[in-house]
């Protein structure tokens, strides 16, 4: 299945939660954050984090998993229910 039909099916408004990887700190400590929302999880993973501690990042939702690569696409699609920033 593509990243495209997963999104347009993907439930932007289920709970979920975030695993962050910072292999490079801490050990390979991994951070946890639960959101009330797939959408507000899925915002905070590409506007807050850096690139590559995105593509460490697992985002999980009704007991799915999504990698970097697909939270950027889960965040591009015209599915995503959240206003994005406009570019400066």
């Amino acid at each position: 299945m593509t990243i495209a039909s997963t999104a347009a099916r993907f439930d932007y408004e289920a709970p979920a939660e975030l695993f962050i990887a910072r292999t490079q700190r801490k050990h390979g400590a991994v951070h946890f954050h639960r959101f009330d929302k797939a959408a507000e999880a899925i915002r905070f993973a590409i506007e807050e984090l850096p690139l590559p501690v995105l593509m460490g990042t697992t985002l999980e939702v009704n007991e799915e998993r999504y990698g970097g690569q697909q939270i950027q696409e889960l965040y591009d699609s015209t599915a995503y229910t959240l206003t994005r920033p406009q570019p400066k």
